[in-house]
């Protein structure tokens, strides 16, 4: 992908194409951004801002709803947590009729908002599994400590849960961010103005629309690529240590 966005248009298209390119050129970037018909910066910033906000969203409700599940008793509580696990095995494409049909009712079809919705209850069953688990490893104690000192639920949770639980946190909101950041299905059912299209539904309809254009297709793909292989390699650390925690029950 890399090698194509750096090759000139006449090796990309060669009969016989070599494995690295005989010459060097940024003008399939030069292009890409400065294409009066493709809005990469657009496309760009809105991927970025939807996804960040779904990974936002779905952390903080993430955080209060699994700590619920791990602390508090009320009924329904088990059929609840095992309804998530069911809802999170289930494929995207068995729910985006109902969806859109919700979305359609609220009025928010073509917007960001309806988007934001639709994503965050996409990644919230990741996000609640994975933090209830790490939340069943911490102690009891310790939370019963701070209400000894004066904390109320609340504060408890933020002020000691939330710190404690750190790489858990940064590895959910990588995961549901890197949903929000390569979703396809629901972006083009839902989404229908070109200002609010997001990357995989600008890269698509690039290739749909116009002839020749590989280079620009690979410099977009690799752009796209990029952020997240920068997040993932700066945050490996945390990574590591919230799947590890996240993973295993208790």
């Amino acid at each position: 992908m890399f090698i194509t966005s750096i090759s000139p248009d006449d090796a990309i298209y060669a009969n016989d194409p070599s494995l690295l390119p005989e010459a060097v050129t940024l003008k399939q970037y030069t292009v890409l951004f400065s294409s009066e018909t493709f809005a990469f910066t657009s496309y760009f910033l809105n991927s970025a801002v939807v996804a960040f906000i779904t990974a936002m969203f779905s952390l903080v409700i993430g955080v209060i709803g699994a700590y619920s599940f791990t602390r508090l008793e009320y009924p329904g509580n088990t059929i609840i947590r095992r309804g998530v696990v069911v809802v999170y095995m289930l494929s995207a494409i068995t729910v985006v009729v109902p969806l859109f049909k919700l979305i359609s009712v609220l009025g928010l079809v073509d917007t960001r908002l309806g988007l934001l919705i639709t994503y965050t209850v996409s990644t919230l069953p990741l996000t609640l599994y994975m933090l209830w688990n790490y939340f069943e490893s911490i102690p009891v104690a310790i939370e019963e400590a701070a209400m000894l000192d004066g904390y109320s639920r609340v504060e408890t949770i933020f002020r000691v849960i939330v710190p404690l639980s750190l790489p858990v946190l940064v590895a959910t909101f990588l995961f549901a961010f890197k949903i929000a950041w390569n979703e396809y299905l629901f972006a083009s059912v839902f989404l229908k103005s070109q200002s609010k299209l997001t990357l995989p539904i600008g890269i698509e309809q690039m290739n749909a629309n116009f002839s020749n254009v590989w280079g620009q297709i690979m410099a977009a793909s690799f752009l796209t690529t990029l952020p997240i292989i920068v997040m993932f390699l700066y945050l490996e650390k945390y990574m590591v240590e919230g799947l590890t925690a996240g993973a295993v029950e208790g």
